[in-house]
């Protein structure tokens, strides 16, 4: 059965699928990124594991992967097929394309995480049937990606979507980005969970915590929660101003809070906007799966350009 690779790594763990051209995962599995043992062995380890699974595809479904498609976080150079950086592997300028495509002997294709999972969501998710989309992870950080037609847009130089360094509250709280007020630090789950902690007096208190004590009607969560609320709808705002997208897409941990968040977001960003068109403001749909969906759908795209990434001799 014609299939692909796809692999998403995360920060500490990584998610892994055989996908059949139909979007189905004929096979899926875990693993550990090994971050504590440093980043050589975090590469040593994606390149192992893809090379279980292109074998495990030739055993069990009677041919070997015909591509594979990987999602990393951090800052990404897919053209060039580079992870630049990312924070929480401690990785920098790794050529983790090259590296796969020697080790598998197939093409590879190397993706952003939260893009990656943009993709999924556009193609097969909430934003299915929508010529333009705008999703955002809600995580603990926040970044995006903006889906036209069928893609998801890295920009010149990998950052396109990184709505969580976009100023919603100027000289406000400092980031680690280097500016102050950035959305990422009002709104994010790792902000909420600051917020809240430090508002109820339980250092172990989080997001999701903060959104049951909206419902029961606590009156510093509903402050906290309106707070991160205002920031998100800002920051919605402004893109929407730029890019005038169709569906919002809201995804990751503090989407779960359900008509908790999308509520009183809904109202946030209509109250903001004047000239613009309000677009449908929809959960994500594909949950943690989304990002081994979409680097599946990467991995695909390469069967079906003419100019792929060539496997090194």
């Amino acid at each position: 059965m014609r299939h692909v690779i796809a692999l998403d790594v995360g920060g500490t763990g990584m998610k892994a699928a055989l996908v059949g051209p139909d979007g189905e995962l004929l096979h899926q599995d875990r693993r550990a990124t090994g971050r504590d043992r440093g980043p050589d062995a975090v590469v040593a380890a994606i390149l192992e594991f893809a090379a279980e699974l292109h074998g495990y595809g030739e055993r069990h479904l009677g041919e070997p992967a015909s591509a594979a498609g990987v999602a990393v976080p951090g800052i990404v150079d897919e053209s060039a097929g580079i992870a630049v950086y990312a924070a929480n592997l401690g990785w920098r300028d790794v050529p983790l394309r090259a590296l796969l495509s020697d080790r598998l002997g197939i093409p590879v294709a190397l993706g952003h995480d939260v893009r990656t999972g943009g993709l999924a969501e556009g193609r097969l998710g909430a934003g299915r049937g929508a010529d333009r989309f705008f999703f955002v992870a809600l995580g603990t950080g926040i970044a995006g990606g903006f889906g036209l037609d069928g893609r998801v847009e890295s920009g010149a130089h990998g950052f396109a979507g990184e709505i969580g360094h976009v100023v919603v509250r100027p000289q406000g709280a400092p980031c680690p980005c280097g500016q102050r007020g950035c959305l990422e630090r009002y709104a994010s789950a790792a902000a909420v969970s600051e917020a809240w902690a430090k508002a109820c007096g339980d250092p172990d208190a989080d997001a999701a915590d903060c959104a049951k004590a909206v419902t029961s009607g606590d009156p510093n969560a509903v402050r906290v929660w309106g707070e991160a609320v205002a920031a998100l709808a800002d920051g919605l705002v402004t893109a929407v101003t730029l890019l005038d997208p169709r569906v919002l897409i809201i995804g990751g941990g503090l989407a779960e809070a359900g008509s908790v968040l999308f509520q009183p977001l809904r109202e946030a960003v209509e109250h903001r906007v004047t000239f613009q068109k309000l677009p449908t403001i929809v959960p994500a749909a594909l949950g943690d799966t989304a990002g081994c969906l979409g680097a599946g759908l990467l991995a695909q795209d390469l069967l079906t350009t003419t100019t792929t990434p060539e496997v090194s001799p």
